[in-house]
């Protein structure tokens, strides 16, 4: 990957665009943000492989993600807390926590700082009827 310094920022090029990184958000995405959609986007991508390959039909899938930073620290990232909310017909939800925590093992974003950052999931089922 190559990196371009850039009046408010940085930017790179992948095969689906460019992408602006910038400390301002009018300029480019803020490398906090990048980080959490690293994280999240792994793990609802292990997850959704996991739920195919056991031909787990959901309707929907939503995770929402609260960070805790440091101000003292960098403004590191301290904590994230992935929220999944899971609709579908027939959903055995103990079965979806276990898969979740499969998941969890499996996603090389949250193994990558599991050991700086701490990252909780929870999971929701709204059961839909028919």
């Amino acid at each position: 990957m190559d990196f371009y310094l850039k009046e408010n920022g940085v930017r790179t090029s992948f095969e689906y665009g460019q992408l602006n990184i910038s400390g301002d958000e009018n300029f480019g995405f803020r490398p906090y943000q990048l980080m959490v959609a690293s994280i999240a986007g792994c793990s609802v991508g292990v997850f959704r492989k996991i739920l195919d390959k056991q031909r787990i039909e959901i309707e929907d899938l939503k995770v929402t993600a609260e960070i805790k930073r440091n101000a003292e620290e960098a403004n590191r990232i301290e904590d994230i807390h992935l929220h999944y909310v899971v609709k579908g017909y027939h959903l055995n939800e103990d079965r979806l926590h276990k898969n979740l925590e499969i998941s969890r093992k499996n996603c090389s974003m949250v193994q990558s700082v599991k050991n700086s950052i701490n990252v909780e999931e929870t999971l929701e089922c709204i059961h839909l009827s028919q």
